[in-house]
This record gives C-alpha cells, structure tokens and sequence, in this order.
C-alpha cells in the first residue's frame, strides 16, 4: 500500500484489524472518515474512548455494562431463578432479540478449548458454580455455541451443575427456519432428529 500516505496507511491498518473488515472495507472507512469534519471527528473519539473507559463487567453476570450490577441483574421481576449460560455478552443480546427468555445470564468468555490452551479456569465457569451454590437457583440453560468447544464446554459445566440438584437443559439444535434439508450439513441434520417432536 506504499501508494497511500501513510497516515492513511496506518489508519487502513488499524481498521482492517477489525473483525470483519478486510483491506477493501478498511480502505473505504479510511477514506469515509478523513472526509469527516472535525466535529464528526470528534464525537467518534469521544464515542470510542467513552466506550472504551467506561464499559465495565458486572459483577453478578460478567456481561458488560456501565454500571456494577447491570440492567438485567438488577431487574427484580426477571426469573431469579433460571440462568443461561453464554460464551460473550452478544450472545445475551440475541436472545433478548427473542422477548422469549426472562431469567438471568452468565456470561463464561470463553470456551474450553484444549487444542488453544483454554481450560476451565480461563473462563467464568467457577464463577458460575459459586453463583449457583450462593442463590436458589433451579435450572441452567447452556446456550454455549454449537462447535466442539461449545459443547465440551456444556457438558463439563453440565456435570459439575448437576449434582447440586440443578436442573441443566440444552438449547434445541436442528434445521434453522427456511432451510433446504440438501444444503444442511450432517451433524445438523443429527441433531435435528435426536430432538424431533411430536405434531
């Protein structure tokens, strides 16, 4: 990229860093945002640094939020007695997304990864266990992702819950709405029949 300057370059560089935006996206908010007036300029520093500064975990759940004790924990008529684990605090916004679910989350940033050195002590999972033993909690929802790390993850937790008399389910897994059984992989397929329901 010797053929930009490189204030742009750098600034390409940084951008493309970004999960998501390759070189051709990086380049065009590059040039987006050297045609910004200073004003824009600006309050996207300050939207960045605020961000930045001021996002913090909760204490109860470890989503992120500006606050100690975020909104979700801190709301008295969600079910305080039903927990849904999962792996990063997007997750928790694509279920709220659903207005289906009403309990309390927590978030384990992470997945049991052993081939990446990831073990249980590098995610939220005591933590997890120190909550359940702490409140009257009567079921864990794992919610973790449908990967081999999403799962090893569910069922080490899975069995450490359920001798403390938990009830522990799965999220359902199978064929998403609008899909083409020829088009779905195997494994989802096999999923799909293990969790067939009655019509």
């Amino acid at each position: 990229m010797g053929y930009y300057p490189k204030a742009l370059e750098r600034l390409v560089l940084e951008l493309g860093k970004l999960p998501g935006i390759g070189e051709k996206t990086a380049q065009r908010l590059a040039f987006h945002i050297i045609n910004l007036s200073e004003e824009e300029i600006s309050s996207l520093t300050e939207a960045l640094t605020t961000a930045k500064t001021k996002i913090i975990l909760c204490e109860k759940c470890f989503s992120i939020t500006d606050k100690d004790i975020c909104d979700i924990c801190g709301n008295p008529n969600r079910d305080q007695q039903t927990i849904c684990v999962v792996q990063n605090s997007r997750d928790i916004f694509a279920v709220e997304k659903t207005r289906e679910y009403n309990g309390l989350y927590h978030v384990l940033h992470g997945a049991i990864s052993p081939l990446e050195g990831i073990g249980p002590q590098d995610i939220k999972a005591r933590e997890l266990l120190l909550r359940i033993g702490e409140n009257d909690i009567q079921e864990v929802i794992m919610a973790t992702n449908a990967t081999v790390e999403g799962e090893a993850t569910a069922m080490y937790l899975g069995n450490l819950i359920k001798p403390l008399g938990v009830k522990v389910t799965r999220l359902a897994k199978g064929i998403p709405i609008g899909a083409d059984l020829e088009y779905t992989d195997e494994i989802t397929l096999i999923k799909a029949f293990e969790g067939r329901n009655t019509i």
